[in-house]
């Protein structure tokens, strides 16, 4: 059993490895902490408004001065740093489900993300390091 683990199985840690983030230095946690705190009241708004469709979260948060990231012919990053898109599907009663909300990612650096959603239900803003394979968004679970 590897250590960490828990009760999982045998390699557990390392099939899983692509859904933790990466470390944040000190300064880039403070630097997206910061962040963090100009986006939350942005969503707050939102989700009272009953506003989580991706279009409109989108243009709150490119109103505070954030630049849309692009992606260039070769898939790489090409300028920008937030991405606000759909919620992630799920499988629910038999059928693929998409549910109303928006998720955001806002790269800070090279090592720090702002990472949020808003749904009808809540709203939740945190900070995080890049996930190897998906950048600020939480990869879905494999498997």
């Amino acid at each position: 059993m590897e250590p960490g683990a828990g009760d999982g199985a045998p390699h557990y840690n390392e099939n899983n490895g692509y859904r933790r983030p990466g470390d944040m230095s000190p300064a880039s946690a403070t630097d997206a902490a910061r962040e963090a705190d100009r986006i939350r009241p942005v969503l707050k708004r939102l989700w009272e408004q009953k506003k989580w469709d991706p279009t409109t979260v989108r243009a709150a948060l490119l109103h505070l001065g954030y630049e849309e990231q692009r992606t260039g012919s070769n898939g790489k990053p090409n300028g920008g740093t937030l991405t606000v898109r759909a919620m992630n599907s799920r499988f629910t009663d038999g059928r693929e489900v998409t549910p109303e909300g928006a998720l955001v990612g806002l790269h800070v650096h090279a090592d720090a993300c702002v990472t949020a959603f808003v749904q009808k239900s809540n709203y939740e803003v945190t900070t995080n390091g890049p996930y190897p394979e998906t950048g600020c968004f939480e990869p879905p679970s494999g498997h």
